[in-house]
């Protein structure tokens, strides 16, 4: 491995070797006046193929940096109603000055044409008609043929395979992060171009001082003030009836803008998730993220099959949401936002595994049929003003769940049912504000938050738990005998509350910014919990303090750092060097313990990241983190945390400690001049633990979660690749993508302690085609080789191979006729044992062009499969799982735009 990262990084800095060759001058015309605007390309002899470029500025000045291993280079110089001036010049730096001859342009014919693809600065902007086929719809369906651009399967859209920080229309930040509703249901034709902001700092105040590594998208609209908005309303019969139902009114102004966003179906569309935040803007603006439960209980869960979302969700949904924005001065710097939704949800799911113990040398089966039910409100409050002279927000949120889970379990004989009740309160407020002080800023942060859980998990009859137990004066695990007809009960309630807060300075000179901070982090638990069972022997005592949990955990963590960034045409550097006095401790109450912690961290931190010859990018990034536990690794009374078994701490160990480092270097290329994109790069990290998690199992699957104290360490390290390019004369986006990923851990089971190595190899392929009038074809594919060594999977046993393709083909052979082909393709393979799913979906769509309305009609899982089979290794055990699915069924909808 480290023969590998030396010769990563001997490839990386050979790049920045031949990257230091810059040419520049000054272009004029015969009379000596500077030619603004024109262009400057330099090139390969003999290629048509543009390394770099650069356009003159006013005073006809230019700059282009390029890298190239040729001793000589063309240099090529273009103005309008001038002779164009290509010459050879040596590969080094230089400065030359070049007199353009006047040459008047006869222009017979004008045509207006705007380039797909175009650069100006940090701003890459993309000309949507370029990549549309005619049976697009919303902006999704363009975003996801874009070079460059990728839109991952939950709605995140990633550019040059990272997420963006932000997702504008008409440079507003309606959403706040949650843009899934925008992109899947914002109409096509209401879009000019798509702009990518690269290295976006969305805090103006802090723009040319604090540098992002993260891009931006702004969704430019062809009109100022915009009504627009989609709707689908469709029915249809396979099992039961089925409905689809879609209303996304939308409204973009000059000084406000609103969504509405009402979704409905039972055909296996998760519409739900639009809600979440996807895109998580800059640290400077607070704290912000998806509000989640503590989810410590569980029951048996169904396995979910590798496939599109809508071939197996059993589902009954409603989502309701609300977004607004408007400005609340006359100078428009100040801006108010709500929004609000809400949730329904009602899903079923159902698998039967066979699990072969390769340990134990045995076998069971297991079946779990489960129904989830959703029910959550979440409403935010934001104000905002965001200007180069000062910057404040505060984000209020408040959320509330009602959730409820239900499963009917089979496991080696056994029946049992088990119901999950979850309610939980939770409210966060976030406060930022950035003052200029004489040549200074000031910024002041505070994070409240505050969660109330409460849970209840109850199986019946309670011998269907068979938990391996062992008393204090046995030498061996025994099964526990719970008492026909009983039930068995666990309770939990976690209270939360967590503030941080923190004021910095910051003063810039040359470039250079400097800034000091001092904080604090105070967060507290309060945790209790129960177990109440009836055994025949009395064996175990749940009447006893080991079933029980009254814990408090508490956090302090004062600290002080120093933020170093720099910003210049070429190079951008932030850094933080933070260091933390951390000092927890864990009281608990029925075994009168209490343990503390109290340690200094230094945990620093750093990116670089170097632009050059036009096109490329090159970075480097390292850090160290701390993690010093949390409530759930500092319980010691016996916790039910699923009917699969018992999970608990020895009150002995000491509070966890885990220290991770991580490092990597990356390459992009981006040139908007021959629409090619590609990044490169290797990532590593390495965490050391002090707590070993280890698990005691018996021959029917029930298990006993305990840890040890044992230092252990887990590492991973991955390359990746990416490379992408349209084709304008062939009207063809395609992309290739590699992931190697290594990663290894130490884990006990049983009375085995081994390592585990798990390589795993991914290859992608995309292609979308519009060459043709009559019809346009998209196909993705992924190929997956993994192999998983410890002390079991010897051999051909842990190697599995997976093959998974989705191809959509649309023929139009008449003018508002489409008809449609979709083809799911997912195949897996352990040893010799294959499993190969497809699936098949027709459609027929009528367009009436006038009104923008389409009628479709489309038959789903035409082959009408029913269960889909996979086979999977998991250190020790060998699964078999056969999972339900959506029966076929058919759909006639009609689909619309608002305006």
């Amino acid at each position: 491995m480290k023969k590998n990262i030396s010769l990563f990084l001997m490839l990386f800095f050979t790049v920045f070797t031949f990257a230091q060759k810059t040419v520049s001058g000054k272009v004029t015309d015969t009379d000596g006046i500077a030619i603004p605007s024109a262009s400057v390309t330099i090139e390969e002899p003999g290629k048509d193929a543009i390394l770099a470029y650069g356009i003159t500025n006013s005073k006809g000045e230019y700059k282009v940096t390029f890298t190239s291993q040729e001793s000589n280079v063309d240099l090529k110089v273009k103005a309008f109603n001038q002779k164009p001036l290509t010459k050879q010049i040596s590969n080094s730096d230089q400065n030359m000055n070049f007199t353009m001859q006047s040459e008047a342009t006869e222009i017979k014919e004008v045509q207006l044409k705007t380039k797909m693809i175009t650069a100006r600065g940090d701003t890459i902007s993309y000309d949507l008609k370029a990549f549309n086929s005619k049976n697009d719809r919303t902006l999704a369906d363009v975003m996801k043929k874009i070079p460059g651009i990728e839109v991952s399967t939950d709605g995140t859209i990633k550019y040059q395979g990272n997420a963006i920080n932000k997702f504008y229309v008409n440079g507003k930040d309606l959403m706040e992060g949650g843009y899934g509703t925008i992109n899947n249901s914002l109409p096509k034709d209401a879009v000019q171009k798509v702009e990518v902001l690269e290295n976006h700092q969305p805090v103006k105040i802090l723009q040319d001082k604090v540098p992002s590594d993260q891009a931006a998208i702004n969704i430019k609209l062809k009109n100022a003030v915009t009504m627009t908005g989609r709707g689908e309303v469709g029915s249809g019969f396979g099992a039961p009836w089925l409905w689809n139902v879609k209303l996304t009114p939308m409204f973009f102004g000059q000084k406000s803008q609103w969504v509405v966003n009402y979704k409905t179906n039972n055909m296996g569309e998760q519409v739900e998730n639009e809600g979440n935040i996807l895109a998580f803007g800059s640290s400077w603006e607070g704290r912000r993220g998806n509000v989640s439960q503590n989810n410590w209980l569980s029951v048996e869960n169904a396995e979910v099959p590798n496939l599109p979302v809508k071939r197996y969700l059993l589902n009954n949904v409603h989502y309701l949401s609300a977004n607004y924005l408007t400005n609340i001065d006359k100078k428009k710097e100040w801006e108010l936002k709500a929004n609000a939704n809400y949730t329904n949800n009602a899903v079923e799911r159902e698998s039967n595994t066979l699990t072969r113990d390769i340990q134990q040398g045995t076998q069971f089966n297991t079946r779990f049929l489960n129904n989830f039910y959703t029910d959550k409100l979440k409403g935010e409050l934001i104000f905002t003003k965001n200007a180069k002279k000062g910057f404040f927000k505060n984000t209020t949120t408040f959320s509330q769940f009602w959730n409820a889970d239900r499963a009917l379990a089979e496991r080696a004989g056994s029946i049992g049912n088990e119901a999950l009740e979850s309610p939980t309160s939770s409210f966060q407020n976030s406060l930022s504000t950035i003052i200029p002080w004489k040549e200074k800023m000031v910024n002041f942060k505070s994070y409240i938050s505050y969660q109330n859980d409460k849970q209840v998990l109850e199986i019946s009859p309670a011998n269907y738990l068979k938990i391996p137990y062992k008393s204090p004066t046995d030498t061996a695990f025994t099964t526990i005998k719970f008492t026909p007809g009983t039930t068995a009960l666990q309770s939990l309630r976690i209270k939360s509350l967590e503030t941080s807060h923190s004021a910095n300075i910051s003063f810039s000179t040359k470039g250079w910014t400097f800034t000091p901070q001092v904080g604090i982090d105070f967060s507290t638990d309060r945790l209790i919990t129960n177990f109440d069972g009836i055994t025949d022997d009395n064996k175990p005592d749940f009447s006893s303090s080991a079933y029980e949990n009254d814990l408090k955990f508490t956090k302090v963590n004062p600290s002080a750092s120093v933020g170093i960034n720099y910003k210049s045409e070429a190079w951008s550097l932030f850094s933080s060097f933070p260091v933390n006095f951390n000092s927890m401790k864990a009281e608990d109450a029925f075994r009168n313990v209490s343990k503390s912690l109290n340690k200094v961290t230094f945990t620093p931190n750093i990116f670089a990241q170097y632009s050059f010859a036009s096109f490329f990018k090159a970075s480097v990034s390292g850090g160290i983190s701390n993690n010093f536990g949390d409530i759930q690794t500092a319980y010691a009374g016996s916790i039910l945390t699923s009917p699969g078994g018992f999970s608990v701490m020895d009150p002995k160990n000491p509070i966890p400690e885990t220290t991770t480092k991580n490092g990597g270097v990356r390459l992009e290329y981006r040139n908007p001049l021959n629409n090619l994109f590609f990044n490169v790069g290797y990532r590593l990290s390495d965490a050391k633990n002090n707590l070993l998690a280890t698990s005691v199992v018996n021959p029917a699957g029930f298990s006993v979660i305990q840890y040890i104290e044992l230092e252990n360490k887990r590492t991973n390290n991955s390359y990746y690749a990416e490379i992408g390019k349209y084709f304008p004369k062939f009207k063809t986006n395609a992309s290739f993508s590699y992931n190697n990923s290594v990663s290894k851990s130490q884990m006990k089971r049983n009375d085995d302690l081994f390592d585990t190595k798990t390589d795993g190899n991914t290859l992608g392929f995309k292609f979308n085609n519009t060459y043709f009038s009559w019809m346009s074809v998209d196909f993705n594919a992924t190929k997956s080789w993994n192999k998983q060594s410890n002390i079991y999977t010897t051999g051909n046993l842990g190697k599995s191979e997976s093959y998974n393709h989705n191809l959509n083909v649309f023929f139009y052979p008449l003018e508002s006729h489409t008809i449609g082909f979709y083809w799911d393709q997912i195949n897996s393979k352990l040893g010799d044992t294959k499993f190969n799913n497809g699936f098949f979906d027709v459609s027929y769509q009528f367009s009436w062009t006038k009104k923008k309305v389409d009628f479709e009609l489309k038959w789903m899982n035409i082959s009408n499969r029913k269960v889909f089979e996979k086979i999977d290794v998991k250190n020790a055990t060998i699964e078999q799982t056969t999972m339900q699915l959506r029966p076929s069924q058919v759909m006639l909808t009609v689909k619309f735009n608002f305006k």
